[in-house]
C-alpha cells in the first residue's frame, strides 16, 4: 500500500530544490526517502539567483566523484594482477551460474564486456576453439542488423560466419540496447558445462567463515 506524502512535503523539496539544494540534502533536511525525493525534484528550476552557488557544489560533486572512481581504479588494478588459471575458471564458472541455461552450453547477455569475457576465458581458460562458438543476435526491429553483427562480431573476436541466428522482435528500441542482446553457444559443450557446474558445486561447498 503506497503512502501519501503531503502537499506541504512536496513543496517543501521542490522550494528547496529551486534553492539549489541536492539530493542528499533535501533528504537529510526532510527526513524523506531518496525516491520521494527524487519524484518531486527532478524537474524542478533552480532559481537565477541559486545557481551560481548549485553550479559550484555540482563541480565539488562531480570532482570527489572522479577522486573515488580513481581511487576504486587503482585498487583494482593492484588487486587484479597476474589472475591464475584458477581464478579465471572460477569466474567463468560463475558468469555461466549467473548468466548461462541449464540445458545446454549457452550464454545470453547484453552486455558487451561480460560476453567478450566469457568468451575470452573459455578461449583461454578451457582451449575453447573459435570454430566451436555460435552466436545469435535478437534484436528490435528498427535497429540496423548488420550493424549489430559487426558490433557483435568485434566484440567476441569471432567472424561473421560463426553467427547462425537472428531474432527480430517487434517494437523499437527507444530506451533498450543499441545493438541487441547475443546468444554464445558451445558446440559438444556437453563435458564442458558439466566441469562448470561441478566448479559451481564446490564453491558452493567452500566455506568463506573464518
Amino acid at each position: 500500500m503506497s503512502t501519501r506524502i503531503p502537499k506541504k512535503i512536496i513543496s517543501q523539496i521542490k522550494t528547496l530544490r529551486s534553492q539549489g539544494k541536492s539530493l542528499p540534502e533535501i533528504n537529510k533536511m526532510l527526513n524523506v526517502s531518496y525516491g520521494t525525493v527524487y519524484r518531486y525534484m527532478k524537474d524542478v528550476e533552480i532559481l537565477p539567483e541559486f545557481r551560481e552557488e548549485w553550479e559550484f557544489k555540482k563541480k565539488g560533486s562531480i570532482r570527489r566523484k572522479m577522486l573515488a572512481e580513481k581511487d576504486a581504479s587503482i585498487k583494482a588494478k593492484a588487486l587484479i594482477t597476474n589472475l591464475s588459471t584458477k581464478e579465471i575458471a572460477i569466474i567463468i564458472s560463475a558468469l555461466y551460474w549467473a548468466e548461462g541455461t541449464k540445458s545446454d552450453f549457452s550464454l545470453t547477455n547484453s552486455d558487451p564486456q561480460l560476453i567478450k569475457l566469457f568468451i575470452n576465458g573459455l578461449k583461454k581458460i578451457f582451449n575453447i576453439e573459435a570454430e566451436r562458438f555460435r552466436l545469435s543476435v535478437r534484436v528490435y526491429e528498427d535497429l540496423n542488423v548488420e550493424k549489430c553483427i559487426n558490433f557483435w562480431s568485434i566484440i567476441t573476436g569471432l567472424p561473421k560466419q560463426n553467427f547462425v541466428g537472428i531474432d527480430i522482435l517487434k517494437g523499437k528500441k527507444t530506451g533498450k540496447l543499441e545493438y541487441g542482446i547475443c546468444r554464445v553457444r558451445v558446440l559438444k559443450g556437453g563435458d564442458m558445462l558439466k566441469y562448470l557446474k561441478a566448479i559451481k558445486n564446490e564453491l558452493v561447498g567452500y566455506s568463506l567463515s573464518p
